[in-house]
């Protein structure tokens, strides 16, 4: 493979290619979290229950397809193009038209073809999205070497995940429901439109498409991968238990699992909270202005804060003040300022500042293990390591769908009242705010205590982790 001398040294091109390649993802990722539950209750009339073991089923299969698509990944000859780029472009059609199948709704099915038809979608567009975003997840660490470079790039990561979602989280609310009545207050009952959410979803399917090649275009590896890691002498159960072993290593990924099942959560959650308990599901919109907003305050200090405080320090004192802003909206149940939508948007903002620093550093950390790894082993690992994390990441998104619909059978939410214009009962939407605000909180918290407690690559220890890597790297030239 063709490699430039340096192995660092990233231009804006480099920041603004890597970043779309989250955001051709996220263009129809985001819609999982937003209405994928939704669509299953309300449109195709699907369980809770049974969504439950959808998704279950989902992870059994990603826990034997994520771990082999990394070793497949890791031990294939790189083309003159990379070792990971060719793989995001080549899968990106087939994650689209996945993806627009997933939300298809075939008139006239029973509930168990419905649910054969989800579960044969769902797992075809979760392999399609491993297929694409192994690689893509593997790409930074081969785009440079430098520490702030990556700090760099996961910023850039987190600004296209962010815009990347932007069409699902904010466009897609405003246009996909359809009023069916009234609370007896006058707000609007509204039900989800599925032939409106479908052709949505179809156009950005093809976005995502040309966003990618975008991607492609734009990025460039700089570290040649290493000669070793072929045939017989590449062995994945050995990588898998020698990661296993990293402290820094599983401790992350138990910290980015409960990320992405509080991410989930609360997106797929504030879909029926906002339509339901406040009868605004436009507002869902600024959800992720005022959850991402936050960004744009601290990404032209972020490097600063990092050279001063550590990666680790920021991210853990930014969670615990997540999960206080959420434990005092819980707190508010049953208040006036419970049923207003400005004030819990307003707190929505604050929980976001505080999310900031591990949204926007959460790539730099996986870089930051996948070098210590180095380090220890003298082995660079970035697609079997990215496929392992990838799996934790979607056991979170599986807490999140499993914990979300046991939760929604728990409190009794009816999908179908909302299609016959008739509202919830206050019991049920009092219940409603409660899995809102609490479950956010405990997550949050969580991970607080797991970056304070159990993730020990601090800004010093990192220090000499990044000089003994400098001087092996130096030795091997």
């Amino acid at each position: 493979m063709a490699t430039a001398p340096q192995t660092h040294g990233i231009r804006l091109k480099d920041k603004i290619g890597y970043a779309l390649g989250d955001a051709g993802g996220l263009l129809t990722f985001s819609l999982i979290g937003a209405f994928q539950n939704k669509f299953y209750t309300d449109a195709l009339g699907i369980s809770p229950g049974k969504i439950v073991v959808l998704i279950l089923i989902a992870r059994i299969w990603d826990a034997i397809n994520d771990p082999l698509w990394g070793a497949f990944i890791q031990s294939r000859k790189p083309n003159p193009k990379g070792q990971f780029r060719p793989w995001i472009l080549g899968f990106s059609v087939p994650l689209a038209i996945a993806a627009a199948l997933m939300f298809l709704k075939i008139p006239g099915l029973s509930e168990t073809k419905y649910l054969i038809y989800a579960y044969v979608t769902y797992i075809l567009y979760g392999m399609m999205y491993t297929a694409v975003n192994i690689p893509y997840g593997s790409l930074a660490s081969v785009v440079t070497d430098d520490e702030f470079e990556r700090s760099s790039l996961s910023m850039w990561r987190s600004i296209g995940a962010g815009v990347g979602g932007l069409p699902g989280t904010i466009v897609l609310p405003m246009i996909v429901y359809t009023v069916t009545g009234k609370y007896a207050n006058g707000t609007d009952i509204k039900a989800l439109d599925e032939t409106k959410l479908f052709w949505c979803v179809l156009v950005l399917a093809v976005v995502s498409v040309g966003v990618y090649f975008l991607h492609y275009k734009l990025t460039k590896e700089r570290i040649a991968p290493q000669k070793h890691i072929k045939g017989k002498d590449y062995s994945a159960v050995t990588t898998v238990r020698e990661l296993f072993g990293n402290r820094a290593f599983v401790t992350l990924c138990l910290a980015s699992m409960l990320l992405i099942a509080f991410q989930f959560y609360y997106q797929s959650t504030y879909t029926y909270l906002f339509t339901d308990y406040y009868g605004k599901p436009g507002l869902y919109a600024f959800v992720t202005i005022c959850t991402y907003g936050p960004m744009a305050i601290f990404i032209p200090v972020m490097n600063r804060l990092i050279r001063k405080f550590g990666k680790k320090e920021l991210c853990a004192v930014g969670m615990a003040f997540a999960a206080a802003v959420n434990l005092i909206l819980f707190a508010l149940r049953g208040t006036a300022l419970a049923h207003n939508s400005t004030v819990f948007l307003a707190f929505t903002f604050f929980s976001g500042l505080g999310q900031t620093f591990l949204v926007l550093e959460v790539w730099a950390l996986v870089m930051d293990t996948i070098d210590y790894y180095e380090v220890r082993t003298g082995k660079r690992e970035e697609g079997m390591a990215y496929a392992v994390f990838s799996f934790t990441r979607k056991l979170g998104q599986t807490l999140a769908g499993v914990g979300l619909n046991a939760l929604l059978a728990v409190i009794a939410y009816d999908g179908e009242l909302s299609k016959q214009g008739i509202g919830l009962s206050e019991s049920v939407l009092s219940k409603l705010y409660d899995i809102s605000t609490l479950v956010p909180a405990i997550m949050l918290a969580l991970m607080a205590v797991i970056l304070f407690a159990g993730y020990d690559l601090s800004k010093k220890k990192l220090e000499t982790v990044h000089a003994e890597l400098a001087a092996h790297r130096a030795e091997e030239e």
